[in-house]
C-alpha cells in the first residue's frame, strides 16, 4: 500500500472513528450531568450517543475499512455510555434508602452484566460480516429503556419513579444482556433487506416521529414492545426448534 492509499483510508477511518469518540464524550458528560442532577439533560446526550453507536458501525462497514480496532475501540466507548453511566444514575436516584454496601453492589449491576456483554459480544463478532440479530439485550437499548422509566415518570408524575421498579427493571435489563436470547439489531436504511427490516426501520421511524411529538410519554412503551417482542419471538422459535441462535438467524433469512 503506498501513501497516497494509506492516507485515504486514514480520511476513511476518520470518520467511524470521530463517532465513536463523540459517543464516549457524551458519555462522560453524563456523568458529570447526572451527578449535577441534570438527569434530563444527560438522558438526551445518551439517546444522541446510541445514535452514535449505531452509526460508527454501519459506516465503517459501508466504507469497507472494518477493524478488529473498530471493534474493540467501540466496545471502550460503549463501556463509558452504556454501562457507567446507568450505574452512576441506579446510585444517584435509585439507592438511597437502602445500606451502603447494597446500595453499591445494586448501583454496579449495569457496569458488570454491560461489560460481560460487552465483552461476549467482542468474542463472537466478526467485522467483516453483518448479523440481523445479536446475542444478549445490547447495552445502548438497556441503559436507553433505564433512562426512558426516568423521561416516563417525570412526564406523569412528576419524579424519577418508584426506586424498587427502578430496581427490578436493572436487575431484569442485566439479566437480558447476558442472556442467550438473540435480539434484533438495527436495521438498514432500506426496504429492500426482508420484513423484519423493513418492520424495524418503520417501528425507527415512528419512534422518531413519536419522541417529536408527545417525547417522554412513548419512549419507555416503545422500549418494552421492543424488549416484548423479541422475547416471544424467541420463546416460539424455541418451541418449534429447540437448538439455539442458530433457528433465530434462519428465521430471519426466511423472512428476507
Amino acid at each position: 500500500m503506498d501513501k497516497k492509499e494509506k492516507r485515504k483510508l486514514a480520511r476513511k477511518r476518520f470518520i467511524p472513528n470521530f463517532l465513536t469518540v463523540l459517543n464516549m464524550f457524551l458519555g462522560f458528560v453524563s456523568i458529570g450531568l447526572i451527578m449535577e442532577g441534570q438527569v434530563v439533560l444527560a438522558g438526551i446526550f445518551i439517546l444522541i450517543a446510541g445514535i452514535l453507536d449505531v452509526s460508527d458501525g454501519k459506516i465503517a462497514r459501508m466504507l469497507g475499512i472494518s477493524s478488529r480496532f473498530g471493534v474493540e475501540f467501540d466496545s471502550m466507548a460503549d463501556t463509558v455510555s452504556f454501562c457507567i453511566v446507568p450505574s452512576v444514575l441506579v446510585y444517584k436516584l435509585y439507592v438511597a434508602g437502602l445500606p451502603p454496601i447494597l446500595g453499591a453492589m445494586y448501583s454496579f449491576l449495569p457496569l458488570m452484566f454491560g461489560t460481560i456483554r460487552l465483552a461476549k459480544f467482542n468474542i463472537d463478532q466478526d467485522p467483516d460480516v453483518a448479523k440481523h440479530y445479536t446475542i444478549g439485550l445490547a447495552t445502548p437499548i438497556a441503559t436507553i429503556t433505564l433512562f426512558a422509566y426516568l423521561f416516563f415518570n417525570l412526564e406523569v408524575n412528576g419524579d424519577h419513579g418508584d426506586p424498587r421498579t427502578a430496581l427490578v427493571l436493572v436487575a431484569i435489563l442485566g439479566f437480558l444482556m447476558v442472556s442467550s436470547v438473540p435480539f434484533s439489531k438495527f436495521p438498514l436504511l432500506s426496504f429492500k433487506s426482508g420484513t423484519t427490516n423493513s418492520f424495524l426501520l418503520i417501528a425507527f421511524i415512528l419512534t422518531v416521529i413519536s419522541l417529536g411529538i408527545w417525547q417522554g410519554y412513548v419512549l419507555l412503551p416503545l422500549s418494552l414492545f421492543y424488549i416484548s417482542w423479541n422475547l416471544f419471538r424467541w420463546m416460539a422459535v424455541q418451541r418449534n426448534h429447540p437448538v439455539h441462535e442458530e433457528n433465530f438467524h434462519e428465521s430471519n433469512k426466511n423472512e428476507s
